[in-house]
């Protein structure tokens, strides 16, 4: 897991190649004013914009997940959104079996941190990055870059 602010995104653009393109989406484009939904940015990359009211920590463990086949890149543009996280290798508990065509996996398990990401900060989730998003009061706005791997 990588956590820092958007300022600080050339540090990991040589990470993979489609981390620069995620992180010229952003310096591109008025980001606080992008409508919900999905977009295909390019092969290998999809953005979802979404705007919601946070989550209690237990709405949110409920979806205690982590990706098989691509790299989450969260971006807070709005808000104050905490985030739990645990390793997968730490993780014991499966919450259902693996969804192939949503690329998740549950857990059930208790994260071992917490963390807060607002307005300009994001966080890179690899596989090994189980994670519970969108914890918070009051509206967060987020970007999630679904980096193919």
């Amino acid at each position: 897991m990588i956590i820092d602010t958007v300022t600080n995104a050339p540090k990991y653009t040589g990470l993979n190649p489609l981390f620069a393109k995620a992180f010229n989406y952003i310096n591109q484009n008025d980001i606080a004013n992008l409508p919900d939904g999905v977009l295909e940015i390019a092969d290998g990359l999809k953005l979802i914009v979404a705007t919601g009211n946070g989550k209690t920590v237990e709405a949110s463990l409920a979806k205690f997940e982590c990706h098989d086949k691509n790299i989450d890149i969260q971006v807070c543009v709005k808000g104050l959104e905490t985030i739990a996280w645990k390793p997968r290798e730490k993780c014991v508990a499966p919450n259902g079996d693996y969804n192939p065509e949503k690329d998740v996996r549950f857990f059930s398990d208790a994260p071992d941190m917490s963390f807060q990401l607002t307005d300009g900060q994001f966080a890179i989730f690899y596989p090994e990055d189980v994670h519970a998003p969108m914890i918070g009061e009051g509206e967060i706005k987020k970007l999630v870059f679904k980096v193919k791997i």
